[in-house]
């Protein structure tokens, strides 16, 4: 009897030297411009997230092209190994982050985190809407019509960047602040609405909005966070605990990287997003306490070399030579106005109206504001669909850029006249015990 197969054959070393290269280059920058960032006052993102834009076609792949293609990717098929090894630091980071959110904390303040993503939610997504209404039909891709267009818009203006706001918390020592909690509960609310709606709006662009595609995608979302606080709940402290039973931290680290790239793949295959199944399994992760000191090893490498090269590779694919057409720039000054003022406005009233001061307001209107590499992933659905076309990816784009590094200086300045509690003391050098670094107290 002959079995009959087929061996794929290995990466041509060509193609191998070439990925490895990009990976020596964008990680060696993100950490060099990261610690640039950080001597002049600003957190390590800011630096990462310029890596991308300087070294893909805004800058030197526009001005010293046959340089830029020496040593990175050009290739869709190359590309997609940069991108695949991003996506895999992009789902951990996330998980990371998940693990950091203290949910009794966040019992305690439901209801503002609940008005916060409600408010930061339907302001900027009726402002966006209304913007794309009104932008020339010249920034109109050739899907959809201009409801469709309106509608990716005010999508694209209402989502909150989870895996940038949780490195810029990370890196200013944020994470333990209860606003530092409220803005990634909130924001994963805001997140998780924001990928039903592109999910709605993809099925426009193609088939049209039906009953059926709506009700499948809420049921599809509700489905996967009642599986998750049920079975998932007890499958993640089972294995856990099992794993943190052994003297080294090898077999929690394999434990937790298998749980959250596996709550990414599950959202993936129903439709959703990946991180957002990434986050929840590092929430239900976080309530395993005996588990925590030994995932200090996956966190250092999370953070100190996935995360940088994720946030390298986002600007790749952005190309701000668009800008120079005069009806581009002028739309695009109005996007991100429109971007700032809805989430700022929204998060604040939505602060305020849970009781909270306008500082903490403040705060929250600055970190719900950070749209990063999500608001990049949403422009490239748009320009893959044919909802926009490279002139409005790129002003979304922009967007991101703007929106991002704008987050961290305006955060620092409303959380310095935020006290912080005893409670936040006790959560912060908890944090930094797990992350494995000195505990220096922040204000």
């Amino acid at each position: 009897m002959t079995i009959a197969s087929t061996v794929v054959p290995p990466l041509p070393a060509h193609s191998l030297m070439l990925f490895l290269g990009a990976i020596v280059v964008l990680l060696g920058l993100a950490r060099l411009l990261g610690a640039l960032a950080t001597r002049i006052g600003l957190p390590a993102i800011v630096g990462e997230l310029a890596t991308g834009v300087l070294l893909g076609p805004s800058l030197l792949g526009h001005v010293l092209p046959g340089f830029a293609d020496s040593f990175l990717p050009g290739p869709a098929e190359q590309m997609h190994l940069v991108d695949g090894l991003g996506q895999f630091a992009v789902l951990l980071l996330v998980g990371v982050t998940g693990t950091h959110l203290d949910l009794g904390a966040m019992r305690k303040r439901a209801k503002q985190a609940t008005l916060v993503s409600l408010f930061g939610l339907v302001i900027p997504l009726a402002l966006g809407v209304g913007l794309g209404l009104l932008l020339p039909a010249a920034l109109m891709g050739e899907t959809g019509g201009r409801a469709v267009f309106a509608l990716f818009i005010g999508v694209a203006m209402c989502v909150t960047a989870i895996p940038v706001i949780a490195k810029t918390l990370s890196d200013m020592r944020l994470l333990h602040r209860d606003i530092g909690q409220l803005t990634l509960g909130a924001g994963m609310i805001d997140d998780a609405v924001g990928w039903l709606l592109l999910s709605i709006v993809a099925a426009a662009a193609t088939t049209g909005i039906t009953a059926g595609v709506v009700t499948l995608s809420i049921v599809y979302l509700a489905g996967f966070v009642l599986l998750a606080v049920t079975v998932g709940r007890v499958l993640v402290r089972a294995l856990m605990e099992r794993a943190a039973r052994f003297e080294d931290s090898g077999p929690t680290v394999a434990a937790a990287v298998l749980l959250v790239v596996g709550g990414g793949a599950l959202t993936h295959l129903l439709g959703l997003e990946p991180i957002f199944g990434a986050f929840v399994v590092g929430l239900l992760i976080s309530q395993v306490p005996a588990a925590q000191p030994k995932l200090a090893p996956l966190r250092t490498v999370v953070l100190a070399v996935l995360a940088p090269l994720f946030l390298a590779t986002a600007g790749l694919r952005m190309d701000l030579t668009a800008l120079a057409d005069p009806t581009v720039a002028i739309a695009a000054v109005v996007l991100l106005a429109v971007a700032i003022i809805g989430k700022f406005s929204g998060a604040y009233l939505g602060a305020r109206l849970g009781g909270l001061t306008k500082w903490e307001g403040l705060a929250l209107g600055a970190g719900m504001n950070s749209r990063g590499v999500v608001e990049v992933i949403i422009a490239m659905t748009g320009l893959r669909l044919g909802v926009l076309n490279t002139a409005t990816y790129t002003m979304v784009v922009l967007v991101a850029i703007v929106t991002s590094v704008m987050t961290p200086p305006l955060l620092r300045y409303a959380m310095k006249r935020v006290v912080q509690t005893e409670e936040e003391n006790i959560r912060f050098l908890k944090h930094e015990t797990w992350l494995g670094r000195e505990p220096i107290r922040t204000g």
